[in-house]
């Protein structure tokens, strides 16, 4: 759905600027020294899916690994809003910093013979981020009013919900994960130079390279003792005005 929004976006902007540019004799470049000051902000909203990406143990000698549908994701689309803080390096590089807050929400269904009840077997797990990466822009030449680009980079967030310091696990109804993640990210976009400030719809894919469980006091839980590695993988679709 979020992508579907995102394609029809660029489309309508696209067409746009080309009727603008193509039937027009006269090519107006709007903002033409908007990027010339060496530091520049600007604001973040957008949507975000956030999933998981489960490794699993290898069962007793004899019998076959645990298979990823044992742990089942449900995601949903949540919500992003942060800030921007661009540094320019020259005219195809910049250094951006984009500290946000992200809203989302993942639903676990755990399967096994050791569950009794079906509410044992379902977990909501509510997350609020305070997500902070630092990437790297590579943009291609201005091409009238437009500008297209990738994005790469590293972050860290801090899940504010993660219930890592809580002593009840699973077997009291508590999913705990780490506060604190490690993240690669890379993604693309376009920047429309438009009459009165710069927009930049792009998307974004993130994923953990540290391991997010926090597992039960039991080693031998249901929950979390067949589970090698979970890690958050996600895109995010971000609308930004500068």
């Amino acid at each position: 759905m979020i992508k579907k929004v995102f394609l029809l976006i660029l489309i309508t902007l696209g067409l746009q600027q080309t009727n603008a540019q193509l039937f027009s004799k006269e090519r107006v470049q709007n903002l033409q020294n908007f990027d010339k000051p060496r530091f520049s902000w600007g604001y973040i909203l957008g949507f975000n899916s956030y999933d998981f990406n489960f490794d699993y143990n290898n069962e007793p000698e004899g019998q076959e690994p645990y298979l990823d549908q044992d742990v089942q994701v449900n995601t949903s689309v949540g919500f992003s809003v942060g800030l921007l803080g661009n540094m320019r390096i020259n005219d195809y590089l910049d250094l951006r910093l984009e500290p946000m807050v992200t809203f989302t929400q993942r639903d676990l269904t755990f399967s096994g013979p050791d569950f009794i009840d079906q509410s044992e077997t379902f977990r909501e797990v509510r997350s609020t981020y305070v997500h902070l990466p630092l990437l790297l822009k590579i943009s291609t030449k201005r091409l009238n009013n437009f500008k297209p680009f990738i994005v790469g980079g590293v972050s860290t967030s801090f899940n504010l919900s993660s219930n890592e310091e809580n002593p009840d696990d699973n077997f009291a109804g508590e999913f705990r994960m780490t506060t604190s993640t490690s993240y690669y990210e890379i993604g693309f976009g376009v920047d429309f130079y438009l009459y009165y400030f710069k927009f930049t719809p792009s998307i974004r894919g993130i994923f953990a390279m540290t391991d997010e469980l926090v597992r039960d006091n039991d080693p031998n839980s249901p929950w979390t003792g067949g589970i090698d590695k979970m890690a958050t993988r996600g895109v995010f679709i971000n609308f930004t005005f500068q």
